[in-house]
């Protein structure tokens, strides 16, 4: 008779590609039941949008099988983790969500409500369940991409917004209850309405729901954060100057607040010419100059300029599937998939007049001179976008430059406060080991 631990051998041959472990020593494979020629078993999925989840089972029958079962049943589950339940409010209405998503840029006008969107659209698309709430109060864009004006609002006998659906996406936003009229208010009743369309609208039971976070790094952000056991946030930006400093306020804000980070869509990145094919890359850049470099995240997708992306949402044939939003949906899911398992490795950092000094856990140390670190920074203030070229002048580096405080951000990079007073630069650790080793 084929034994349990048989099963489980054949198994470790499937290698989870974020975590280059196999699925077995990760925990994955549970519930094991043989019944003669017939087996049953779970592959608990990190979330359950995980996109190797239709790989991983068809690897799974096809390795049980080749040890003599004739009936393979394979149940594609999800690992349980802390919920994305509220940390204030225990009436609220999100403690039946699993996963929370939100969606930053700390400016306006990168798209990111459309990027937010269509993320939220491609997953209702693939079946799951999903929600998208607008808390930009001010400006709200939701009712605006959806075409959805003048809408009646109802609620349930608990006195909870019911939201609207559409294209089986949940969509609730203050812009529904405003109308036309513009939102002239102060910070408390701001931060009133907020949780009000947060923690009471009718969710329901969702897999996922996207927050489209208000452009900047105040008070409803904060309440936010707060409020909500946010699973994680996407950042989106294009490549322009004003946007990417923002982009690094948002960086520190979400880290301050630890909330993960789970990567950057970078969008507008570029546009390809009818005539030659080639990528243009409008605020500066080219495809061999990433991001990633500069921040230390993952660059989840670079979306070009699309007329897709400029239309509203169409309401009779729904969104038409996108191979960049695929792939951000796909490697945001990924992230999220494993900033539910991977734990932060934070180095301990000190310095003096001369080096700053980084310890991990692991036992890794690493030492680098603060001049050199202070003129490896590629912040937007430092670089030319458009051109690359370092704006950062040696000469213009004070002989007695070292940092007055640092703070690790996550498992990719360290924000530092300067004595010259630079705060604006993220140093990856990529960048920092190369420093070190020259």
């Amino acid at each position: 008779m084929i034994t349990e631990k048989e099963i489980l051998n054949a198994l470790t041959k499937i290698i989870d590609p974020d975590f280059n472990r196999d699925i077995v020593s990760l925990g994955f494979v549970q519930n094991i039941k043989i019944d003669g020629k017939d087996v049953s078993f779970d592959i608990a999925l990190t979330t359950p949008a995980c996109p190797v989840k239709d790989e991983f089972q068809r690897q799974a029958e096809t390795l049980v099988k080749a040890l003599g079962f004739q009936n393979v049943v394979i149940r594609m589950t999800t690992l349980p983790r802390k919920t994305a339940s509220t940390l204030q409010n225990t009436q609220s209405t999100l403690k039946d969500i699993k996963s929370i998503i939100a969606v930053s840029s700390c400016k306006g006008g990168v798209g990111k409500s459309t990027m937010a969107a269509h993320l939220a659209l491609e997953l209702a698309r693939r079946g799951f369940k999903v929600g998208l709430v607008d808390t930009d109060i001010h400006g709200p864009s939701v009712p605006a991409l959806f075409d959805l004006h003048n809408v009646k609002m109802f609620v349930n006998k608990e006195r909870q917004f019911i939201p609207l659906e559409v294209h089986n996406l949940k969509i609730m936003s203050f812009g529904f209850l405003l109308g036309e009229s513009p939102a002239v208010m102060r910070g408390p009743m701001v931060t009133q309405y907020v949780n009000q369309i947060l923690h009471g609208t009718a969710w329901g039971e969702l897999d996922y729901l996207f927050i489209d976070m208000p452009p900047g790094t105040g008070d409803i952000q904060l309440t936010i954060t707060q409020s909500v056991a946010l699973s994680g946030a996407v950042i989106i930006t294009t490549r322009q100057t004003l946007s990417l400093v923002d982009v690094a306020r948002g960086i520190l804000m979400f880290e301050k607040v630890n909330v993960p980070i789970l990567g950057i869509i970078e969008n507008m990145s570029y546009f390809i010419c009818n005539n030659c094919d080639k990528k243009h890359y409008i605020f500066g850049g080219s495809a061999d100059q990433s991001l990633k470099d500069r921040f230390g995240l993952d660059i989840l997708a670079e979306v070009p300029l699309l007329p897709q992306f400029t239309a509203k949402i169409d309401h009779d044939n729904g969104p038409l599937a996108n191979e960049f939003i695929m792939t951000a949906v796909d490697n945001t899911m990924r992230a999220l998939g494993k900033s539910n398992i991977l734990q932060k490795q934070i180095p301990t950092i000190r310095f003096d007049a001369s080096n700053t000094f980084l310890k991990w856990p692991d036992g890794e140390e690493l030492k680098v001179n603060n001049r050199a670190l202070r003129l490896s920074c590629r912040c937007a203030l430092c670089v030319n976008e458009m051109t690359g070229q370092l704006m950062l002048k040696e000469e213009n580096i004070k002989a007695d430059i070292a940092p007055t405080a640092c703070m690790p951000l996550g498992n990719y990079a360290i924000g530092i406060n300067w004595n010259d007073g630079h705060t604006s630069g993220i140093y990856p650790y990529q960048t920092i080991r190369k420093l070190a080793e020259s």
